[in-house]
């Protein structure tokens, strides 16, 4: 038997929708004070191992590694905002190591969905007064990767564009640097639409360059080829 209110999830209920039993009970099973075990619960509720509600009680739910992941960014970033490149450098990585298996699953309605969420931005940015269209970058992103079997891979490219809005760099950017975004976007798209993958992936690794050396970041431009977007 597990020491305390986690130990007792994966040893005994560690199956979706599996009951925990009440506090009480818990106390004098594990040995563990009451308010000690409150505390553990508000930590496994955050971390969204477990749901709790008036009439079914405590109940673990499905894992998901998004959860944790957006804690301990979020943590992270609050410290220490150059964090930041950390995981924008995972995220490169991941999405040109992936690019080729998450194109091969795309169905055509997310083809579809993909280029109307360029067209959608080329309408904010040429619009009067001109938008940052945000929601749609991130939107296109995590379409194009959505449909990978990897649970982790897609959490962790989730949690990069948490992580890009909470330092901020979804409030402002400067026009010439989002009609160069918008353009490689619309490349990668063509690529996708016609199934040459090789294309979209230079025009992914081309556009994912640009982030470094976007005006007003603070950051330096490294080795003049800049790294992810």
């Amino acid at each position: 038997m597990g020491s305390d209110l986690l130990d007792y999830i994966i040893h005994e209920a560690r199956t979706p929708g599996s009951r925990v039993p009440p506090i009480s009970e818990l106390s004098e099973t594990l040995g563990i004070s009451p308010s000690k075990l409150r505390e553990q619960l508000e930590v496994a509720r955050a971390l969204e191992i477990v749901e709790v509600r008036p009439k079914t009680g405590i109940r673990t739910k499905e894992f998901s590694y998004l959860p944790p992941l957006r804690l301990s960014l979020r943590s992270a970033l609050a410290q220490d905002p150059s964090r930041f490149e950390d995981i924008r450098l995972v995220r490169t990585t991941l999405e040109a190591a992936f690019w080729k298996e998450a194109i091969g699953l795309l169905q055509p309605t997310d083809l579809d969905l993909l280029e109307k969420l360029v067209a959608r931005a080329w309408e904010k940015l040429h619009g009067t007064p001109v938008q940052i269209p945000h929601n749609e970058h991130r939107d296109l992103h995590l379409t194009i990767f959505g449909r990978l079997p990897n649970q982790l891979v897609r959490a962790l490219l989730e949690a990069y564009w948490e992580a890009y809005e909470a330092v901020g760099l979804s409030l402002y950017a400067d026009y010439g640097y989002l009609h160069e975004v918008w353009t490689y976007h619309e490349r990668m798209v063509e690529a996708i639409r016609r199934g040459d993958a090789e294309a979209g992936l230079q025009a992914l690794v081309s556009h994912t360059g640009l982030l470094r050396t976007r005006p007003g970041t603070g950051r330096p431009p490294g080795n003049g080829k800049g790294e992810a977007e």
